[in-house]
């Protein structure tokens, strides 16, 4: 970590402890505690699932392996890590705290869970408790996660606003799984197959799949047109033709999210659907990614943008403004343009109205659009148009008596490919905004 960044980290603890002081009196609770989570055993069976830290922990702190710790805040006080390092030799425990996160808070290590209890706010009526029940400590429940709504409409609400810290935790995330991406090419260009892909990724990124953000989307020929593609062919397809990528990876508790499409034949028409893709997220919607900018009308404006890119190809034979108002659009790039992304992947409060709750509608006819408000600085955000070829919603296009609309002949000779997905992870400042992705590519 540099000095640079552990000096962002100070700002980022003051900025936390801020908003928490706000929340609180929002919640007319005194103080803020925070379990980091709890392993929870499979039913019927002796293994656990895969533990997922409470991201309100990890927001505070770099830990994303620590069940069975807290964390307590209070305003005028130093916050308190409550760190559980358990005398276990069945499992590699946590190593005693370090790094350049240890002098901002007042660290107690207990080596069973319940000790926690001793070391917690003494009333715990008087705590915000964010957490999933089974978090529950001490008799009868006393310290169960309460989740009040006006302490997490406050929280989440400014989580959207990141700070130059979390900037810096995402920049090499994404560092992390250009790194990875380069090898997933690699390794589809040597012909390995759907799981050999993910595997390489896995090893470039030195995070195995429990470690990423999200499963990742590795799709050869059509399974492109399948939006959350995860099955993994064992064996490649005869013959293979392109290639759909969309994975990420983890830094700090905070997440990348990149999507890249390949042709095996770089010179033929599939390539230059894929490149005249990649112009229009670059160049037609990304300058749009600026401070004061509705981000519905960005996801509006990307299917005019994509409708133009159809009709160019001989794909839709209506207007671009047409294919937008009657949906025609929507069969090609049936998901939204983008979302919020920090510590989790789709990050939260992306419909928030205000920090006191709310919601802002989504346009109509655009149900899948998980962000809808206006882009602010600090935000960070995903720019991630598409255009696919899935049987169903060209199936139901027919059945509409839409299919005037469309070159079938063209959808036949596209269909094979699957389709093609561009995504980067944008950073809103007050002038150009920071591509996070296009930044790693080019340093790797």
């Amino acid at each position: 970590m540099s000095l640079a960044a552990s000096r962002h980290y100070a700002d980022h603890i003051a900025t936390l402890q801020a908003r928490t002081a706000t929340a609180l009196e929002r919640g007319g609770f005194d103080h803020l505690v925070v379990p980091s989570g709890t392993l929870h055993y499979q039913v019927f069976d002796d293994r656990d699932y895969p533990y997922a830290v409470n991201p309100q922990f990890k927001h505070w702190l770099p830990l994303t392996r620590n069940p069975g710790s807290w964390l307590v805040a209070t305003p005028g006080e130093k916050p308190k890590l409550v760190y559980l390092q358990p005398r276990d030799y069945w499992h590699v425990v946590p190593e005693a705290p370090s790094g350049y996160w240890v002098g901002h808070f007042d660290i107690v290590v207990i080596r069973k869970p319940e000790d926690a209890l001793q070391h917690l706010p003494k009333n715990a009526s008087r705590c915000a408790i964010l957490g999933e029940p089974q978090s529950a400590l001490g008799n009868y429940g006393a310290y169960k996660p309460n989740n009040p709504q006006a302490v997490i409409d406050y929280l989440e609400y400014h989580r959207a606003y990141k700070t130059p810290y979390e900037v810096d935790m995402m920049r090499e995330a994404s560092r992390r799984a250009v790194r990875a991406h380069r090898a997933a090419e690699r390794a589809f260009r040597a012909g390995a197959s759907e799981f050999g892909i993910h595997l390489a990724y896995c090893q470039a990124a030195g995070q195995d799949a429990n470690e990423l953000p999200y499963h990742n989307i590795v799709a050869l020929n059509e399974h492109g047109a399948v939006l959350h593609y995860t099955e993994l062919d064992r064996l490649p397809p005869k013959p293979v033709r392109s290639f759909l990528v969309d994975a990420g990876a983890s830094h700090g508790g905070y997440a990348a999210d990149i999507t890249r499409t390949y042709a095996t034949d770089t010179g033929g028409e599939f390539q230059a659907l894929v490149d005249a893709v990649d112009k229009v997220q670059r160049e037609d919607i990304g300058r749009r990614f600026r401070a004061g900018n509705d981000y519905r009308q960005i996801h509006l404006y990307a299917h005019l943008a994509l409708s133009n890119v159809l009709r160019d190809f001989g794909i839709i034979k209506i207007s671009s403004e047409e294919a937008v108002a009657n949906g025609v659009s929507s069969v090609f790039f049936p998901h939204g343009i983008g979302h919020g992304i920090g510590l989790q992947v789709h990050d939260v409060a992306g419909f928030a109205a205000s920090d006191s709750g709310g919601t802002i509608a989504k346009p109509d006819g655009h149900p899948y659009l998980r962000l809808t408000r206006m882009l602010e600085p600090g935000m960070v955000v995903t720019n991630e148009p598409g255009i696919y070829f899935i049987d169903m919603l060209l199936e139901d296009l027919k059945t509409k008596g839409q299919g005037d609309a469309v070159d079938w002949n063209r959808v036949e000779a596209f269909r094979p490919y699957g389709g093609v997905r561009i995504e980067d992870d944008i950073v809103v400042t007050d002038g150009d905004p920071i591509n996070l992705t296009r930044d790693a590519f080019a340093g790797s």
